[in-house]
């Protein structure tokens, strides 16, 4: 059987800031995202969960299989191998503490590589921080600060905060970017190193050093606390508009839709608003269920495609139970990959207006492959994903339909002028 881990993530990794010995969400699972997972200066946050999906193919057919490889040097690579020997047999001899640890120099070397790559993240977790990733995105809860990073930036970076968490209280903002760790500058240590930094047990604190564009550096002093995930929250809005917000696109993301649909369908609303922002990513199967309750089947919702050229095309299943209601879409700088995908569906096939700024901008696929000897394993970019209109969106994101920004004045009031733009669309179309 092919080696490859059968989890196809689209990247946004958006990685959640986790506690204790829990190393946080890196997107295994047929996942949509990449770290992720900024949001405005307003609404809500994401989490997901890990399911795998063993009886997935997260290749094209007629797309070659992806295996980890053989061991040892190749013939033809000696020659371009024989500086890493040298260096490896040099530090050996003549470094001043001895005895080195190989596994620990062995996992450096990988980390080094996948650093060099430079589309999509890539990046390499050693055994325990693969199963601690797995461990937690099964829960549904866990202590952190409460915040989707990224890491296939310079710094870490943080994406969205969730609701309610740590982080939104301490007035993280998407884009913020930790230069420093309790006081330690984080200039030049790779983002996933400084993740790991951030992690600790609940109750415990942390300090941010945040830099902001157009502000000084500044510290944020943050308890980590037990976080709480829910995934859908519904309401009827005056006007008899239904709205409900999706946070992430977890493994039950579709069932849990359904059921505030339906609940609030049985009311007779005269429109829908579904609220992304903030919605980091998640599965990439959910994204796919989620878009067909909006959609007729045999739609195409997305495009995966692959460096020599090959494409997957990834349509909706039907039994959709909201395909005529009018319907609104909020979107923000939080709003990523598996959110991006949905996004990008309704508004290319004429489903729905997007409401809000610019998404985030990630439409990388990654895949998971397994090291020899139970050495972790390594996430490798393999393709992007375009919408059904054949839109990029990888580091350009989603343009709405309506470009409507929340200030920090509107914040401080607690005016939402993106929902209220979408209420008006949908009562006076």
């Amino acid at each position: 059987m092919n080696k490859i881990l059968k989890y196809s993530l689209i990247t946004f990794v958006s990685i959640v800031l986790l506690a204790g010995t829990f190393s946080g969400g890196v997107l295994a699972g047929y996942f949509v995202s990449n770290g992720m997972r900024p949001f405005s200066t307003a609404l809500p946050t994401t989490e997901f969960t890990l399911t795998p999906a063993p009886d997935e193919s997260i290749l094209p057919s007629n797309h070659p299989p992806i295996t980890s490889g053989e061991t040892g040097t190749p013939g033809d690579l000696q020659t371009t191998f024989a500086p890493f020997w040298e260096a490896w047999t040099i530090i050996h001899q003549y470094y001043v503490t001895q005895p080195l640890d190989d596994v620990k120099l062995m996992q450096g070397a990988i980390r080094g590589m996948m650093a060099t790559l430079e589309t999509g993240r890539n990046y390499y977790y050693n055994a325990e921080e693969a199963k601690s990733s797995n461990d937690v995105m099964n829960r549904p809860d866990y202590t952190g600060i409460g915040a989707w990073v990224s890491t296939d930036k310079e710094y870490l970076t943080v994406i969205s905060p969730i609701k309610g968490s740590p982080a939104e209280a301490a007035g993280l903002i998407p884009n913020d970017q930790i230069i420093a760790i309790d006081g330690k500058d984080m200039t030049g240590v790779d983002p996933e190193q400084a993740r790991q930094k951030v992690l600790g047990p609940e109750g415990t604190t942390v300090v941010l050093t945040i830099y902001r564009q157009g502000e000084d550096p500044f510290d944020v002093t943050i308890t980590r606390a037990r976080i709480e995930i829910k995934l859908v929250e519904s309401k009827m809005l005056d006007n008899d508009i239904a709205y409900v917000q999706l946070t992430s696109f977890g493994e039950t993301a579709d069932q849990d839709l359904r059921a505030a649909i339906e609940e609030m369908l049985a009311q007779n609303p005269k429109g829908l608003i579904l609220d992304l922002r903030n919605n980091g990513g998640g599965l990439l199967n959910q994204a796919i269920q989620v878009s067909s309750e909006f959609l007729p089947a045999d739609q195409v919702v997305m495009y995966e495609v692959y460096g020599d050229g090959t494409r997957d095309t990834k349509k909706s299943v039907g039994g959709g139970i909201a395909l005529d209601i009018p319907m609104v879409v909020l979107i923000n700088e939080g709003s990523a990959s598996a959110s991006e995908i949905v996004a990008g569906a309704l508004q290319d096939l004429g489903r729905a207006k997007l409401v809000g700024v610019t998404s985030f901008g990630k439409g990388s696929v990654q895949s998971l492959v397994p090291l020899s000897n139970e050495q972790g394993v390594v996430g490798v970019t393999v393709a992007t994903w375009v919408t059904p209109k054949e839109r990029q969106i990888q580091g350009i994101g989603l343009a709405p339909d309506f470009v409507v920004e929340i200030t920090k004045e509107d914040f401080a009031a607690k005016r939402d002028p993106q929902l209220d733009k979408a209420i008006e669309l949908l009562t006076n179309p």
